[in-house]
């Protein structure tokens, strides 16, 4: 029901306003069945308007903390995130990637919806950068299907580093399936080789490099974000 009125009442009408989003390849979504939704990631809002424009349910998974807050904020941000068709996930911990990918499985063996952001984390720059293979090794056990999606203008409405929302344009667009034949058969579900999954990964943000037309790095954004803290001189 909160996923429904998030999504049709409370806040899908000011992201229309605000955003006046697009979609362009719903088709390519399997009207039922597992499928797992694997895109760029500009901004905090990329979730909401995925949300909103997609005729399923989508699920993501989150970090813990925000659904075991105290008073009046806690309690929001718990609403918030469950209504947006989040689960928690403990992140802190030695497990916490193993922890997330079984939240994955759970999800697709349902029937589900999964929507994962292979980068790991919001591009610091709005380029693309080197996508994690969890994505990949969950596909690949499951045997779900991949959809890449593209992302566009969110980082208008709701530019990174900020919590303001502006007026923009929003466009999203579905792409095909990823073709994953050349790596099925390599990575089962207790096979822990890690070249399948790289190789499927590295094909997939190929797919979002071209539709997105961002510049492409070839490296991880945690570290870049790492490195420029590191490398960045103290404001005098």
């Amino acid at each position: 029901m909160w996923y429904r009125l998030f999504k049709y009442v409370l806040i899908g009408p000011v992201l229309r306003v605000l955003g006046r989003p697009t979609i362009e390849g719903a088709e390519h979504i399997p009207t039922s069945g597992p499928v797992i939704l694997a895109g760029n990631h500009l901004a905090a809002v990329d979730s909401f308007f995925l949300v909103l424009m997609v005729r399923r349910r989508i699920t993501f998974v989150a970090k813990r903390e925000y659904f075991t807050g105290t008073g009046i904020k806690g309690r929001f941000l718990r609403w918030f995130f469950t209504a947006s068709g989040q689960v928690p996930i403990d992140r802190g911990g030695a497990d916490a990637a193993a922890s997330a990918l079984r939240a994955a499985r759970d999800i697709l063996e349902s029937g589900g919806v999964w929507g994962i952001y292979p980068e790991g984390t919001r591009s610091p720059d709005g380029r693309l950068y080197r996508g994690k293979t969890g994505v990949m090794r969950v596909a690949l056990a499951t045997g779900a299907p991949v959809v890449p999606v593209v992302v566009r203008g969110t980082d208008t409405v709701n530019p990174p580093g900020t919590r303001a929302w502006r007026p923009g344009r929003v466009r999203i667009t579905i792409c095909p399936p990823v073709d994953l034949s050349r790596q099925h058969g390599g990575l089962g579900p207790t096979d822990g080789s890690p070249h399948p999954a790289r190789s499927a990964t590295d094909e997939l943000m190929r797919v979002l490099h071209r539709h997105s037309g961002q510049e492409y790095v070839e490296m991880y954004a945690a570290d870049y974000k790492r490195s420029d803290r590191v490398t960045t001189p103290p404001e005098q």
